[in-house]
């Protein structure tokens, strides 16, 4: 018996299922890879969204921390130690405070965190320090490396410059919010050779760090003005002065943008002497002239900061 063949509309009717059935298995596959990748897309999305939230909380507690580390740093140095380089014994602290927040977050997050304090530098700033820190972290399959930077405010903190350049030994105190210099400073002066040692002798200086609002400085030869900086004991900006990280080594002046504080005198005596601007006490060793010659408590100024501040002479205290 013979076999029949398939005639065209069998061979149509052939191939179209052939046709059906081959798109159907590359649907399903097409299908099946798609469900995958939604899958996989949102698994990495929910890490990077975890990751993204511990990187942020992280940036925000190095604020904290690094001031921290600062102000323990300051410490040392009202302590009577030394802080020979400023930059590393910070580093250090930070680093101390940084293990413990790791361990922290491995509690809180179940996440591997480890950290290095990469810098510790001054800012265009002298308010500020900035910090740069290089944060490793691992969870499950998931890895992320970042480099964190922020800036550390340092208003708030003691001024370490006169205790890190004077010592402890010296007899300088620091209570009231002030610095009292006691005959350290009168001594310190005599030592060197500059003009009129006595006319320092208990003389004060603000112990906290705080801006000066009045922005220009000339605006300090307005009535009050001057009263109420040296009242509220208010520091300068000044590309001669030294910034924190100096001040902590006991720095009068350095490389980078810095401060500088009135060291207030109050004594009857109109002797030529340093002019009190911190920085010339401590480093620049030029003269000047009391404000109001008939004033205890009158700065001593010269020309050129009488001029960076608008103060003409006898202005009203």
């Amino acid at each position: 018996m013979k076999r029949k063949k398939l005639d065209s509309k069998g061979n149509i009717i052939a191939g179209t299922t052939a046709i059906l059935i081959v798109s159907l298995i590359l649907i399903c596959v097409f299908v099946v890879g798609s469900l995958n990748y939604i899958q996989n897309s949102n698994i990495n999305s929910e890490a990077n969204d975890n990751f993204k939230y511990i990187i942020e909380d992280y940036s925000r507690n190095l604020e904290v921390l690094a001031g921290q580390s600062i102000s323990e740093a300051t410490e040392k140095v009202y302590k009577g130690l030394p802080v020979w380089n400023s930059e590393d014994q910070i580093k250090k602290n930070l680093n101390r405070h940084l293990d413990e927040k790791n361990k922290e977050y491995k509690d809180k997050y179940d996440i591997d965190l480890s950290s290095e304090t990469i810098s510790v530098e001054p800012t265009d700033s002298p308010w500020h320090v900035l910090f740069k820190v290089k944060l490793n972290g691992k969870k499950g399959c998931e890895s992320f490396s970042h480099v964190i930077e922020r800036n550390a405010s340092i208003e708030g903190l003691r001024d370490p410059l006169p205790v890190a350049k004077l010592t402890i030994a010296s007899g300088i105190m620091a209570y009231d919010n002030k610095i009292h210099y006691k005959t350290a400073l009168s001594a310190y002066m005599l030592l060197h050779n500059f003009d009129s040692p006595e006319s320092y002798i208990e003389a004060t200086a603000p112990l906290i760090i705080k801006k000066c609002p009045y922005d220009p400085y000339v605006h300090h030869g307005d009535p009050g003005v001057l009263k109420d900086c040296l009242d509220s004991g208010y520091f300068h900006e000044s590309a001669d002065g030294s910034c924190y990280l100096c001040r902590l080594e006991g720095k009068g002046k350095c490389p980078h943008y810095g401060m500088e504080v009135f060291i207030q005198t109050h004594t009857p005596l109109n002797n030529e002497s340093l002019s009190c601007s911190d920085h010339v006490v401590f480093a620049d060793h030029y003269n000047g002239k009391k404000i109001d010659p008939d004033d205890w408590d009158s700065l001593i100024l010269d020309s050129s900061h009488r001029k960076k501040y608008g103060l003409r002479g006898n202005e009203s205290y």
